[in-house]
């Protein structure tokens, strides 16, 4: 597992590479916007583990795998270890709907990944799963965003149209996934 710190140098390294790839086509971009190059970073909080991360899983456009392998590992089911690829559109939409919102909070995860064998023990209790749940595709996350009502959060992705979103009122999460768009 790669350490906050060799993701913080590899990420300079990327920043590097891009600035001289720039540089290289004779692209017409001051060096000092460089800096500003569309950095995607999301914070995590897991319920269920305590865990956090913090990480930047894009800059200029291009997704950064080491950042991804991370998400997966972080996301994964909780009650298994089960890891599956997670849909990059699914933190797109997140770090999006947070931009939306003021762009500073922490995700905190009730639910992402889901193994075959935990999204049948959760139908099996009665707890409204989905049989074919986008949880299982790794296209689906259960959050809540701190220090904004899940109401607002529910609004702000529902103003995307970019998926499904679901709102649990009385246990304070939004749902949000990568399928069509709808909304319950």
């Amino acid at each position: 597992m790669k350490t906050m710190s060799s993701i913080n140098r590899n990420m300079a390294n990327l920043r590097r590479i891009i600035r001289m790839a720039v540089l290289a086509t004779g692209a017409l971009l001051p060096l000092n916007s460089m800096s500003s190059l569309d950095e995607r970073k999301l914070s995590f909080y897991h319920t269920h583990t305590q865990k956090t991360l913090e990480v930047t899983y894009a800059v200029g456009g291009v997704y950064v795998e080491p950042a991804l392998d991370e998400i997966n590992n972080f996301l994964a089911d909780f009650r298994t270890g089960d890891v599956k690829v997670m849909d990059p559109e699914l933190l797109d939409i997140m770090h999006d709907v947070r931009t939306s919102l003021g762009g500073k909070g922490t995700f905190e995860i009730i639910s992402a990944y889901r193994s075959p064998e935990t999204n049948q023990m959760l139908r099996d209790a009665g707890r409204g799963v989905a049989k074919k749940s986008q949880h299982l595709l790794g296209k689906a996350i259960d959050i809540r965003l701190r220090n904004v009502a899940s109401s607002d959060l529910r609004d702000a992705a529902l103003r995307m149209k970019r998926g499904g979103v679901g709102y649990y009122a009385k246990s304070n999460f939004v749902h949000i996934d990568t399928g069509r768009v709808r909304r319950w």
